[in-house]
Parts: structure tokens; C-alpha cells; sequence
């Protein structure tokens, strides 16, 4: 009897072990599952936003490798040149009846010097009147305008400048480039009091994304929060700053037993709620006050004749007398864009075009989903490039094409944290510095960056930052492989909400956008001026542009790698 016993004794604690170690399996299982239906939760559903503690880690901000005196000054010059006008404060002393309504406001198109007729190269300017929902006058400026003139006939349009008077009117101002009947549209995207209300979140709330890694080790697993400004006085944080650029990144350490060694994987994890009162919420109504056209008092158009003879040519068209001269980068014409820079435009509209351009060449893009766009427009287009299966996560690759018989290879990389996207390895998470400074270019190489989109919601500095070491790592690459081509892209314009104008409005994309410019210029690089291309257009504003103009991003790319001769 003990003999049988004893027998199933030892039959129930192998099962009894068994069903711990099952046990103890599908834990972490179930964690792991657990924290992919949490991110895909909070993809959907705002957590409950962080309370406000400025005892950030954002001490950071100007720190990384160390600036000279020169970048010290040019930082200073930026922030100079995209700073706000005296706004109002940021109070509820403003009732909505006495903020920027486009429905009250107007503008008027200017008649030329002297009552004469408009001609190519001449400049037009519109004058535009902003009044609050009461019908008075605005005495202060601040309010963010686009302006856009068009021949929707012609497939024609260009960007026009806009000119803050302080006193609420503007002057936007556009260069005649086609013949025909011209149209002007000025739009508010958002009121002067808007704008205060996205100052402060920018300054105050940096951490408004949020981002989370998993830690993992053995039976062992944690999610906690990451990002660039974490509140230091809460938790202990695991320092993730790149050794070589010095771009910060931090995650609060696990509680368990996890070192930060065991970190596998960063992923967007929502958004923080309640940024603002149900009154600033008034600020961002779509259709009211939210990208709103403003209309006319009068004709919204005008007819442009042929360009005297007399006249000098619109690149030397500066000797006019004028109180500010427009200059834009480009316009569309029968739906084309031509550029007014130093590449002289050519239509790649079949694929034996682009095959034979890029033949032999290395094509590298880095960055955010913006020229992700470039590689899946390429590799859609041209049958022969083929994609190499790297097993990578839909939207943030790695990713490679190859079309062996023309020897052509083309790869995508996004770029480092912040990015917000599914979950990535961090071993993917590469800064686009580190990558150029592993390239040895050459005349064969193709180089295209496009780093801003995931930048909004923090402070410029940290944008400057970024890409100063971009910018170190650019020249450093056309030092030692001057033939290399380096095409740098520009912000763009999107589709606005009141949750995305929170998180990614256009007023802080225009502020990205002037500062890659700058911080570019003088350089031997080529800019696709993305912000112009898609204000210029027709097509709505869409984070990711619409497919007409993302060919006449590649046409325009593929220019500057492909001149014409002589």
C-alpha cells in the first residue's frame, strides 16, 4: 500500500510543478499580451495626464555634445526669429466674443501703383482686416494666417507671405508668375489666442505624448513611461542618452526586479487629456475659428497680363521699389512644380526615367514617415525594386529595395526616439547622426532626410538640437565624399483638429520648418520645401501628402540627382 502510495505521491507534485511552471509561462504571456492590448488601448484613449511639475528632466535642453560660440549665438538668433509677438495671457479674462472670428474678418486685394495693370513679375498684396466675433476691429496681431494665390484652371499656385502689423491687419503678399486670372485665399488657422494657449502648452506640457518601454528578464516583465522630459522628484529613471551625440531619452526604472539592461522595445502610448479648459477648447472649433477661410470685401481675383519687355527677369526682379519683396521657392503650373531655386526642373513621368537616374546609385532615407513616403512611392512605381523582406514593423522599417539589373539600392531608416509609432526594437532605434557618420558616400550615394514631424510638441531647443547634430554629421559626410548628393526636407502643412492642433498644429510645424531652413542654408545640400509645395496646392493638408504632390517631391529630388546639362 505505501509502495502505491508513495507512487501517486510523486505523480501529484510532478503535476503540481508542471501546472507552477505552465503557470508562471502564461504570466509573462498574458503580461506581454496585456501590454500590446494596453498600447493598442492607448492608441485610442488618452491616459489621465501627468500633473504638471516643472522639476522636469528637461535641464537637458541645451546640453549634448557642447556648442560653440557661433551655434550658442545661432540658437539664440532662432529662437529669436520664430518668437511670438506680445500675445494676450493665457487667462480666462477673454471671452470667445472678443477672439479672431474669420467669419467677421476680411481682406481686400490692393490696386497696383499708379491704378495700372498687373503683369507677370509684378508683386500683389492683399490687405487683410481682423475683427473679433462682435464685428470690431482686433488692436493687437498674433493671429496665424496662410495665404494662397491660384488659377485652378491653370493647375497654378504659389505660397504668399504674410506680414504681422501688430495692430491687427496683415499684408499678404504674393509674386504674379502666370498669366490669367489669379484668385486669393487667405485662411486663419488659428487666433492670436490660440496661439498663447499652444505657447504655453509647448513650454509647460513637453511630456503631452506619451511614450512607454517594456522591460523584460526571465519570468519578468514591466512597462513604464519614457520620454525626453520626465518629472525627476517620482521615480528613479534609467538614462538613455546617446554616447556619441548626447541626445537625451530617459524611462523611469521598472519596480521589479529589472535592471535598465533589460529594456526591449519603445512604442507611443497615447496622449495626456485635459491640456486645456472647455473655454481655451473653444479656441479650436473647426469650421469656426480652426483653418477657416477668411472672405474678401470685393474681387478675390485679378488678371495678369504677359511680362513687359522692359521688365527684368522675377529672380532680378528685387531693383522694384517695395516695401518687402516675396520670394518663394517654386509654384505648380499645369499641376508641375517649378522650382525658382538653382535646379532647373525636369518631369520624370515614366519609369524607364527613374530607373535610368538612379541606376548604380545608393539611395539612404532617414527619418520620419514623411520620406518613408519617397521609398514606398518608389518602390510602387518602379516594378524592378524589388523590397527585401527584413521581417521589420510596417511603419518604422528598416527597410531595403534592390533592382539588381540596374544596380540600385534604396533604404529607409526611421530616426531615433521621439518617434511615435508600434512597437520597435530598441535596437532600431538609430539617431540619423550616427547613421551618416557610417556612410562613405560618394558620387553614388543618395542621401535624403526628413526629421520633424515627431518634434512638435517640445520645446525648439530640443528641435535645434537635433538637428545640429545632423548637421555636424552632414558636413562631416561632404568633407570626406563631397559628391555625395544631400537633399534635406522641409515641415509641411496637415489636417487640424482639436486634439491633433493640441499635439501637432501647423503654428508649431511653421516654427520646425524656419528652423531646418536656417539651420541648412549655406550648406551644399538640396531642400525639397515641402511647406510651400503643399500651401501652393489644391490637394487638402494631409500629414502625409497626397500622391500628385509627392511626385513633384520625387521630380524634384530626382533634379537635383540628375541635372540637366549645361
Amino acid at each position: 500500500m505505501w509502495k502505491c502510495l508513495s507512487k501517486y505521491v510523486c505523480i501529484f507534485l510532478l503535476l503540481t510543478l508542471s501546472g507552477v511552471f505552465f503557470l508562471f509561462r502564461n504570466i509573462s504571456i498574458l503580461e506581454w499580451k496585456l501590454d500590446l492590448c494596453i498600447w493598442e488601448l492607448c492608441s485610442n484613449h488618452s491616459e489621465g495626464p501627468t500633473p504638471l511639475d516643472h522639476n522636469q528632466s528637461c535641464n537637458h535642453l541645451g546640453q549634448g555634445q557642447e556648442r560653440t560660440p557661433e551655434e550658442a549665438l545661432e540658437e539664440h538668433d532662432l529662437l529669436e526669429s520664430i518668437a511670438c509677438p506680445e500675445l494676450p495671457p493665457r487667462s480666462m479674462s477673454t471671452p470667445l466674443e472678443q477672439t479672431s472670428d474669420p467669419a467677421h474678418s476680411l481682406f481686400a486685394v490692393l490696386p497696383a501703383v499708379g491704378g495700372r495693370e498687373w503683369h507677370v513679375g509684378d508683386q500683389l498684396e492683399s490687405l487683410v482686416i481682423m475683427k473679433d466675433f462682435q464685428g470690431r476691429p482686433k488692436s493687437h496681431g498674433g493671429d496665424f494666417l496662410l495665404a494662397r494665390l491660384h488659377s485652378p484652371e491653370l493647375g497654378a499656385g504659389v505660397a504668399g507671405q504674410v506680414l504681422d502689423h501688430q495692430n491687427g491687419t496683415y499684408s499678404a503678399i504674393f509674386l504674379l508668375l502666370w498669366e490669367g486670372s489669379v484668385q486669393v485665399e487667405v485662411t486663419l488657422v488659428h487666433p492670436s489666442e490660440a496661439v498663447a494657449v499652444l505657447r504655453n502648452l509647448r513650454e509647460e506640457r513637453p511630456n503631452r505624448v506619451l511614450y512607454k518601454s517594456l522591460f523584460r528578464g526571465g519570468l519578468l516583465s514591466e512597462t513604464t513611461m519614457c520620454n525626453l522630459c520626465l518629472p525627476t522628484n517620482q521615480e528613479p529613471l534609467c538614462n538613455y542618452t546617446d554616447p556619441h551625440t548626447g541626445e537625451p531619452w530617459y524611462c523611469y526604472k521598472p519596480k521589479q526586479l529589472l535592471s535598465c539592461d533589460t529594456r526591449i522595445n519603445h512604442f507611443k502610448a497615447g496622449y495626456q487629456k485635459d491640456l486645456i479648459t472647455d473655454k481655451e477648447a473653444l479656441l479650436f472649433q473647426s469650421g469656426v475659428n480652426l483653418k477657416t477661410r477668411i472672405q474678401a470685401k470685393g474681387s478675390d481675383s485679378v488678371t495678369v497680363l504677359p511680362k513687359k519687355k522692359d521688365k527684368p527677369e522675377v529672380e532680378s526682379s528685387h531693383a522694384k521699389p517695395a516695401p518687402v519683396r516675396t520670394t518663394p521657392s517654386g509654384y505648380y503650373f499645369q499641376g508641375s512644380w517649378q522650382s525658382l531655386g538653382d535646379v532647373v526642373m525636369r518631369q520624370f513621368n515614366d519609369r524607364t526615367a527613374i530607373t535610368q537616374c538612379l541606376k548604380g546609385k545608393v539611395v539612404y532615407m532617414y527619418g520620419d514617415s514623411t520620406v518613408r513616403q519617397y521609398y514606398e512611392f518608389l518602390t510602387n512605381f518602379l516594378p524592378e525594386l524589388k523590397d527585401f523582406n527584413l521581417r521589420s514593423p510596417v511603419n518604422a522599417g528598416p527597410f531595403m529595395a534592390v533592382d539588381i539589373p540596374h544596380n540600385i539600392l534604396l533604404k529607409y531608416r526611421s530616426h531615433g526616439p521621439p518617434i511615435t509609432w508600434t512597437p520597435l526594437s530598441i535596437s532600431q532605434l538609430r539617431y540619423v547622426a550616427n547613421e551618416l557618420d557610417g556612410l562613405a558616400g560618394g558620387s553614388d550615394t543618395v542621401v535624403v532626410i526628413s526629421v520633424w514631424a515627431h518634434f512638435s510638441s517640445f520645446p525648439v531647443q530640443v528641435y535645434i538640437r537635433r538637428l545640429r547634430h545632423i548637421r555636424r554629421a552632414v558636413v562631416r559626410l561632404l568633407n570626406r565624399a563631397p559628391g555625395t548628393v544631400v537633399v534635406v526636407r522641409s515641415a509641411n502643412l496637415r489636417a487640424q483638429s482639436l486634439k491633433e492642433s493640441l499635439i501637432v498644429s501647423d503654428w508649431f510645424s511653421v516654427q520646425l520648418d524656419g528652423v531646418i531652413k536656417a539651420m541648412f542654408r549655406g550648406l551644399n545640400i538640396k531642400l525639397v520645401d515641402a511647406w510651400e509645395m503643399t500651401l501652393a496646392h489644391h490637394l487638402p493638408h494631409n500629414i502625409h501628402p497626397h500622391p500628385p504632390i509627392i511626385k513633384n517631391m520625387i521630380n524634384t529630388i530626382l533634379s537635383h540627382v540628375c541635372p540637366v546639362k549645361n
